[in-house]
C-alpha cells in the first residue's frame, strides 16, 4: 500500500527549501519571530517525515534512533513502568505534574543525546500517520523514550504493513 502520510496537512509550507539552516545560538536570545518559528517548524516536520518514512520502509525492531537506544529505553521504563505508548495521552506529557515527572529523566540525557531538547512531532496513536488530529510537539528526548518503546514493544509494526514503503 502506498504511503499517505498527510505531513502537509500539518501546514508547514517550505519556503527556504529543503536545507533550513537554524541559529545556533540559545532559544532565550530570540523573541517570537515567525521566520525563526517557521524554520523550527521545518526542522521538525522533515525530522517527521524521514521518521515515518523510516517505518514505512524497514521492520520497526530493527530501527535503532541513536547509539543510547539501550539506556534511554531502560531509563525511561524504570522512570515509566506503565506509561502507554501506543495511545499517548497529551497530560501525561504536558501538564504540569507530566512536566514534572519527565524534567529529571529528560535532563540525565542533556549531555549524551545532540538537542535533547528540541521540539519534535510524534504521534499520538501510534497506528497512525502524522496529521493535524495526530501529532503532538514534545523535546527529541521523550521522542526518541516513547518511539523506541513502541518499536521494541511492536506498536510500530504495523506502519509498514498499513502505509507501505516510500522513497526517502
Amino acid at each position: 500500500m502506498e504511503n499517505t502520510s498527510n505531513l502537509h496537512d500539518l501546514n508547514l509550507d517550505n519556503n527556504q527549501g529543503s536545507n533550513v539552516s537554524l541559529p545556533s545560538t540559545s532559544a532565550e536570545d530570540y523573541a517570537n519571530d515567525p521566520l525563526l518559528e517557521q524554520q523550527w517548524a521545518m526542522k521538525a516536520f522533515q525530522h517527521a517525515e524521514t521518521y515515518f518514512n523510516l517505518l514505512c520502509a524497514i521492520d520497526a525492531k530493527q530501527l535503532r534512533l541513536s547509539r543510547h537506544d539501550d539506556t534511554i529505553y531502560s531509563r525511561f521504563r524504570e522512570t515509566f513502568p506503565d506509561f502507554k505508548v501506543d495511545l499517548l495521552d497529551e497530560n501525561k506529557l504536558k501538564s504540569k505534574e507530566g512536566k514534572e515527572l519527565w524534567r529529571p529523566l529528560c535532563e540525565e540525557f542533556r549531555d549524551l543525546i545532540e538537542d535533547y531538547n528540541y521540539g519534535t512531532l510524534i504521534r499520538t496513536d501510534s497506528k497512525g500517520e502524522y496529521n493535524n488530529e495526530n501529532t503532538l510537539l514534545v523535546v527529541r528526548i521523550q521522542f526518541y523514550a516513547i518511539e523506541i518503546a513502541r518499536n521494541r514493544e511492536g506498536h510500530n509494526d504495523s506502519i509498514r504493513h498499513l502505509y507501505g514503503s516510500k522513497k526517502l
